[in-house]
């Protein structure tokens, strides 16, 4: 078997300092694999640049996955062509900037693929992501992928379930970010895909979506635009560890992580509860 974990959208500073603080003892109490986080709000909570992207990878992060927020910061645009281990949605149209997929080997010498996708319900409208995940699952396991994670970053849950049916049984687990509120419905389906709705958001959690709740508060209440600023407190990291064959491909388990800035130091002295 191979362990996956899945981050959820970090954002800003305060998500990448747990990601930092937490990442090495989370991977040895739970014997982790590979880590992929979503890393579209780690500059300020809107975008990726170069040395956000950098101090991810430090951390641990082996693949960073995007959203809609992927091109907010235009460094981007020409860094991700340098940088395959950071895959935007790839139902982009042809021509954009990076890839939508890659295939990365472990320690162990398994090779993952990894996908990104995005929804287009409520979202920017772009290509069809069933057709795009059909031909990005081609594209992996051309390139030798024995198990393979999709990150589909979309807003409404209809169309998050539907694409876990549309795969199940031809992709190891497809995890939802964007909404930053962990649900959970994470289930094993009967072909052997791992889904979540949605894995939440690392960072803080004392604002609203990660943004500090004054400001947004008062654009709900008036209408009238505003700066936001990220929040900075009740610092959390939510994600999903999720065990698959690394013969068969398929998801045997799938499990929700939820630690707080407090579970984080106990780990770090005392190690994974009993």
């Amino acid at each position: 078997m191979i362990r996956l974990l899945f981050i959820g959208d970090v954002f800003a500073r305060p998500g990448r300092d747990i990601v930092r603080r937490a990442l090495p003892a989370l991977v040895r109490a739970h014997r982790i694999d590979l880590v992929i986080a979503n890393g579209e709000n780690a500059a300020g909570g809107a975008g990726l640049q170069r040395d956000q992207a950098h101090e991810l990878f430090r951390s641990g992060v082996h693949v960073i996955t995007g959203g809609n927020h992927i091109w907010d910061k235009r460094e981007l645009l020409t860094y991700i062509a340098q940088e395959p281990r950071i895959v935007r949605p790839g139902n982009y149209p042809a021509g954009t900037p990076g890839a939508g997929s890659v295939v990365v080997q472990t320690a162990g010498g398994v090779q993952v693929g990894v996908i990104n996708l995005m929804g287009r319900v409520y979202l920017s409208t772009l290509d069809d992501p069933f057709a795009a995940a059909d031909r990005l699952l081609g594209v992996t396991a051309a390139e030798g992928a024995q198990v393979t994670l999709i990150d589909f970053h979309a807003e409404v849950t209809s169309e998050k379930i539907a694409l876990c049916w549309y795969l199940d049984g031809r992709a190891s687990a497809i995890v939802g970010t964007h909404t930053h509120v962990q649900t959970a419905d994470e289930r094993v389906l009967p072909g052997g895909t791992a889904c979540i709705t949605d894995v939440g958001m690392t960072g803080p959690h004392n604002g609203v979506i990660g943004m500090d709740r004054a400001g947004v508060i008062a654009r709900f209440r008036t209408g009238l635009p505003g700066r936001f600023a990220p929040a900075d407190d009740d610092i959390r990291l939510h994600g999903v560890l999720i065990d698959a064959d690394e013969t068969t491909g398929r998801a045997s388990t799938i499990t929700r992580v939820a630690m707080s800035d407090a579970d984080v130091a106990r780990l770090n002295v005392e190690g994974p509860p009993a």
